[in-house]
């Protein structure tokens, strides 16, 4: 896994836009977001991926194949909708199994955009409340491990005035010690 400020040019998505040269986003600005990672290799994954998943309160989990052969003919739709801004009311969790793709999340308060990069065996949480955005990469192809708190789901709140005043947005704004 890498982190770094996204270059914001227009071009894409999939490519890297990193700055040349790279700046890179410490594991302590990551932290400061509330975003958590880990890195577990793939090979005997499971108890490790258990543990975490008991130590963080995650009951249930399912696979995500996102690919045009694992999403057909809703491909194109969801690769657009994923990478329009957006928030959730539940953690978003992705162990990544297969494939690379990248997730965007909003530096607050400086509203500026920081890729990670997500490799096989990379562990990714993001808060609730945080803005965020995923694209794959230019190999097109990612398998996940979504982990929940509860029952599965995936509601995502497009950028809005709406969203920022939403309860969760602002528990964690509170969160990260921005606002009131």
């Amino acid at each position: 896994m890498r982190a770094y400020y996204f270059d914001n040019l227009p071009g894409d998505q999939r490519l890297p836009h990193d700055y040349i040269p790279s700046r890179p986003a410490s594991e302590e600005v990551l932290s400061k977001l509330g975003v958590k990672t880990w890195h577990i290799p793939v090979d005997g994954h499971e108890p490790k991926v258990d543990e975490v998943a008991r130590t963080q309160g995650y009951k249930n989990r399912d696979t995500i194949n996102v690919s045009k052969a694992g999403l057909g003919d809703a491909y194109e739709t969801k690769i657009k909708g994923f990478f329009e801004e957006h928030m959730h009311e539940d953690e978003e969790i992705r162990y990544i199994l297969d494939g690379s793709g990248f997730f965007d999340v909003r530096e607050t308060p400086t509203d500026v955009w920081v890729r990670v990069a997500m490799d096989p065996g990379d562990l990714l949480v993001l808060p609730a409340g945080i803005y965020h955005r995923f694209t794959l990469d230019e190999k097109n192809h990612i398998k996940a491990l979504r982990l929940f708190k509860d029952e599965p789901k995936w509601i995502p709140y497009n950028r809005s005035v709406e969203t920022d005043a939403n309860p969760y947005r602002k528990d964690y704004l509170q969160s990260i010690g921005v606002g009131a």
